[in-house]
């Protein structure tokens, strides 16, 4: 499965488990390709990005190209509310945990270029660093 897949995945499983953390109704996904965002609420002014990744909750996550974040960023705007979904095996059990991070600081975001060597080479991205340090809402937990 790739990357897309998987992200396609975890959309509708944040959809599926988790309510708008604003009003409580529910949230749907977002066309592909949309800028900065994949759900928004059906009922309220709330989206979010959601990253998906099969692995326990970690400190860092990869985020997406830098250069549509970095124009947000200049233009005023906050980094995007996160449903960061994770989903790991532990002793023989599928974990399965959507953490909501309501406000990331640009100083959480950290950006670098991709190999000569990738498909996107010298493609410029950005990753979530010290999510640790974040505070969050436990979203959903199995």
């Amino acid at each position: 499965m790739n990357n897309k897949q998987i992200g396609n995945i975890g959309e509708q499983e944040v959809v599926e488990h988790v309510p708008c953390p604003n009003c409580g109704k529910k949230l749907m996904c977002l066309p592909a390709n949309f800028p900065m965002y994949d759900v928004q609420c059906t009922g309220c002014a709330f989206r979010a990005q959601i990253k998906t990744n099969n692995t326990k909750p970690s400190t860092e996550i990869l985020g997406a190209g830098w250069e549509i974040m970095d124009k947000v960023l200049k233009s005023g705007f906050i980094t995007p509310p996160l449903l960061a979904n994770f989903k790991w095996i532990e002793s023989g059990q599928e974990k399965h945990e959507i953490r909501f991070y309501p406000f990331i600081p640009k100083s959480n975001l950290k950006k670098y270029k991709l190999s000569d060597k990738a498909r996107r080479s010298n493609y410029w991205m950005f990753k979530y660093i010290g999510l640790d340090k974040l505070p969050y809402f436990l979203a959903y937990k199995h």
